[in-house]
């Protein structure tokens, strides 16, 4: 039996301890050289100092945990020739400093449930403001109408620091003309940074008083330079004079009122009602000072021939030219409407008609619509009258012309069929429903002046928002 020998022991131990010392630093070194990956921001794993996949610590980009979802505030679709749409989102970004160069949408178009058009498309979003989302020239399907407009975002998936958002641009001044023939808005935007901004979207919507959006457009500055001003410009192919309803858009306005003979039937001298809707015109007038010009025809059997004033800033003129409005004394005097618009739309449209202005034809009538004759038949016959009243109205609508009708007079309310039959003709005249108005006595005309006033020049400007935007501030991954 041998003897142990403590020496020899811990020689052996010291032979293992360093061979298995030896054998990990070598297996150390192969793994480190052959195998082994440092943490980086691409490698698709929490690791480092990371608080999740390649996010946060010592990465750009910013945890999805670590921000605000971007909110869709509204979106909308206008129709900018037959068919054609513009689209526009309102999204939010409450983050302060976290951006996206990527933000995948989905814009759909809806009548009643039924998608009718679809776009999808990709855009940046920059930090802590709002900012638009713009799609130009959406076609629907078979040129329908969208009684609904919605976006939808795709969860963003790269989140980045942007150093600078919307405060880099200021809007230094804005100028809106000839909405009524090639609308055009010119903007000055300063950038205010030292750095240069390039692909520089720009998007100008317009809001009526209440907020609501009424239309839109866009246009790109490929490089902007730093601490200058340019201007740029937006354009709609057609008249937006009827959706920019604002003081600050001028209206020429065609007043039409019915001089026939049922306009005596109450009787007396001067007749009435005919001398009190005299007296309504009047006093509309002095509500008129958005306008640029007033015109003024009357008609009964056929329109004044000239007519009593074309369109003029003298308010005086125009006042004479409605008081000395009387019954015509060459026998019956009927209700020709048709020629009264036809009249109405050719002093609309003559070179006294200013080209910044909207065109308006408000016009009066107690209902009975009994000429022109037929002329198969050379004989009286209202339904022909009134579809040649109709004829002419879409002839004036067409032209971009806004019409108000006003029925006046008690035979309105009279319940008898021809005069109910009457009734939805001069309704169906006006250039929409709202824009029909009933004004059975005096008094009712009076407010239904007023309120025709307050719809063409609404209580303060219309406001119009330009927002810009670029990715030149994102930081490098």
């Amino acid at each position: 039996m041998s003897k142990f020998r403590p020496w020899a022991f811990w020689r052996r131990l010291q032979y293992t301890l360093g061979f298995i010392f030896v054998s990990v630093l070598l297996g150390l070194v192969i793994y480190g050289t052959q195998f082994y990956a440092r943490p980086t921001c691409f490698d698709n794993l929490p690791n480092g100092t990371e608080r999740g996949v390649d996010c946060d610590g010592s990465c750009k980009r910013i945890c999805a945990i670590s921000v605000t979802a971007p909110q869709v505030l509204w979106a909308n679709s206008f129709e900018i020739v037959d068919g054609q749409y513009n689209a526009v989102a309102y999204i939010e970004n409450k983050n302060i400093k976290a951006a996206s160069p990527e933000l995948r949408y989905t814009f759909k178009l809806i009548e009643k449930g039924a998608v009718i058009a679809e776009r999808q498309g990709v855009t940046i979003l920059p930090p802590n403001s709002v900012y638009p989302i713009f799609e130009g020239r959406i076609l629907t399907l078979d040129g329908r109408q969208p009684t609904e407009t919605v976006i939808e975002l795709e969860p963003v998936l790269t989140w980045l620091p942007a150093t600078i958002g919307r405060g880099q641009f200021k809007v230094q001044d804005l100028n809106l003309q000839s909405v009524d023939s090639r609308p055009r808005l010119t903007a000055k935007i300063e950038n205010t940074e030292l750095t240069e901004a390039k692909n520089v979207e720009v998007v100008a919507t317009i809001f009526d008083r209440s907020g609501k959006p009424l239309t839109a457009s866009q246009t790109f500055i490929d490089a902007f330079a730093p601490r200058s001003i340019q201007e740029v410009i937006f354009t709609w192919p057609n008249s937006i004079a009827k959706t920019v309803r604002s003081c600050e858009v001028p209206s020429d306005i065609m007043l039409v009122l019915d001089r026939s003979g049922s306009m005596a039937a109450d009787g007396g001298t001067p007749p009435e009602p005919l001398e009190s809707a005299k007296a309504a015109a009047q006093n509309f007038l002095s509500t008129t000072a958005g306008a640029t010009q007033v015109g003024f025809v009357s008609y009964a059997t056929t329109p004044t021939t000239p007519i009593e004033q074309t369109l003029t800033s003298d308010r005086k003129a125009l006042g004479t030219a409605i008081a000395a409005v009387t019954m015509g004394k060459d026998g019956i005097q009927y209700t020709n409407m048709g020629d009264a618009f036809r009249v109405a739309l050719t002093e609309l449209s003559s070179a006294r008609h200013t080209n910044d202005a909207r065109k308006v034809i408000i016009f009066l009538t107690d209902g009975d619509v009994t000429r022109p004759v037929n002329p198969d038949t050379n004989l009286p016959d209202r339904e022909y009258a009134a579809s040649y009243a109709k004829m002419e109205a879409e002839a004036a609508k067409a032209a971009g012309v806004t019409i108000y009708t006003i029925g006046f007079g008690k035979t309105l309310n009279s319940g008898e069929e021809a005069m109910e039959r009457d009734v939805e003709l001069v309704r169906s005249l006006a250039s929409g429903p709202l824009l029909y108005f009933e004004a059975p006595t005096v008094e009712d005309l009076e407010r239904v002046y007023k309120e025709i006033a307050v719809g063409l020049c609404e209580e303060g400007p219309t406001r119009i928002e330009v927002i810009t935007k670029t990715s030149t501030n994102f930081e490098t991954i």
